[in-house]
């Protein structure tokens, strides 16, 4: 069971690692904002003029599963699913910041803008990441 595990976080590389931890929490959001939306919308006034949140939440899932799908694809092809999650949390970021400044209409929008936007940074720094080379393994006899 461990070799197994072990060959698929080696198929998988730091960067599927990271996109896969990425979808997951994506998808999961999005589905979350079907399930039981926010009482407090006051920092998504912005996002709900373009489309409602229904629709928001769609594009969550589809982004998650993207980069879910992304995250098996080799390192330089995977691009799309970090692409597919900085896509979703820019919009989402700058509701936010705007909701708190100019606006005023949400005094913590700051907080969330700061939240969605280092979510999504992320995936613009991994984007541009090399995979590490694999570690050798050395021979039994230490050769």
């Amino acid at each position: 069971m461990r070799a197994a595990v072990r060959r698929l976080t080696r198929r998988l590389g730091r960067r599927g690692a990271l996109l896969t931890m990425k979808g997951v929490i994506a998808t999961l959001y999005g589905y979350g904002q079907l399930v039981a939306p926010p009482r407090d919308m006051r920092g998504l006034c912005l996002l709900l003029k373009m489309m409602p949140l229904q629709a928001w939440a769609g594009l969550w899932i589809a982004a998650g599963v993207a980069a879910l799908v992304c995250a098996w694809l080799p390192p330089r092809w995977d691009w799309p699913g970090f692409l597919g999650v900085w896509a979703v949390t820019a919009p989402w970021s700058m509701a936010y910041l705007v909701a708190w400044w100019p606006l005023g209409e949400y005094p913590r929008g700051w907080v969330a803008a700061l939240i969605f936007g280092a979510f999504g940074t992320v995936c613009l720094v991994a984007i541009g990441w090399d995979e590490p080379p694999r570690a050798r393994t050395e021979a039994p006899d230490g050769r």
